[in-house]
């Protein structure tokens, strides 16, 4: 979207991904602590990895010019707080420790900060761990495992209108200094999730019931796996809470409008 508005885009990460004529790309791994930013200058940053990577670069990247950051969090640091796994329970720790060190970091250098927490995210370029996780079950096994009747309500929200929620927080100014959680357009009942899922693959719905001894057994299994290492029983357990949002502010603050869950781009070509 910045390329087709004309704007000079330099990536950083750890794997080249050709975007476009006018995105260059630099090599960068904010997880490596023995290096240096690349010689780049730049006004603003958009941070899509873990936010809790952040912190320590931002005067790196002061130097180099940076005064305006938007940085992505999520809102699993409320809804796994609680959670029965003790790795959940870490994350929601580290997002909340990462935000107020960003925070401060921002405020001590004089960048100007906007802090995006998504709910459920689907439809990346380069595939999710969300709604592909349970399309490529589907695929395999022509069924669905839930715990219960799986009736906690979600709303996925789409890459692209994470993309577009860029655009439109760097494009007004009364948006700096404040976070906002980013909810998908359409609130849906988990197990309606899935079943959208199996229409849109062209299979008929079959949702099987399984006690929560039998998901910890498999994840257990599942996790040996490199592919579901970030599996967990707490997983199986919000299929029954509710884990809503509202991006009242966000829809005021810059015009945020989120589209229904739609999982269509699971069956064309991206």
């Amino acid at each position: 979207m910045l390329a087709e508005r004309n704007l000079p885009v330099i990536c950083l990460g750890r794997t080249p991904v050709a975007i476009s004529s006018t995105v260059s790309w630099r090599c960068f791994d904010f997880e490596t602590a023995l290096q240096d930013v690349p010689v780049v200058r730049g006004e603003t940053l958009i941070h899509t990895a873990g936010i809790w990577l952040l912190p320590r670069w931002l005067d790196s990247f002061h130097g180099k010019g940076l005064r305006r950051l938007v940085a992505f969090s999520s809102t699993s640091r409320f809804t796994k707080q609680s959670s029965v796994s003790a790795e959940e329970r870490e994350l929601a720790h580290r997002l909340a420790l990462a935000e107020n060190a960003t925070i401060e970091s921002c405020q001590r250098l004089g960048i100007k900060w906007t802090i995006l927490r998504p709910t459920l995210i689907y439809g990346g370029l380069h595939g999710d761990r969300n709604v592909e996780e349970i399309a490529r079950v589907i695929r395999r096994f022509r069924m669905f495992p839930i715990l219960g009747a799986a009736k906690g309500l979600r709303q996925p929200v789409n890459a692209k209108d994470l993309a577009m929620a860029c655009l439109q927080v760097l494009a007004v100014p009364r948006t700096c200094d404040k976070a906002y959680n980013l909810s998908g357009g359409e609130t849906l009942a988990y197990s309606e999730m899935v079943r959208r899922i199996f229409g849109v693959l062209g299979y008929p719905p079959m949702l099987l019931p399984v006690p929560i001894r039998v998901f910890r057994a498999a994840v257990w299994i599942a996790r040996h796996h490199p592919r579901f290492r970030h599996l967990t029983a707490g997983m199986a357990v919000r299929m029954q809470e509710d884990l809503v949002f509202d991006h009242h502010d966000a829809s005021v603050d810059f015009g945020y409008q989120p589209a229904p869950f739609d999982p269509t781009y699971l069956v064309r070509p991206r």
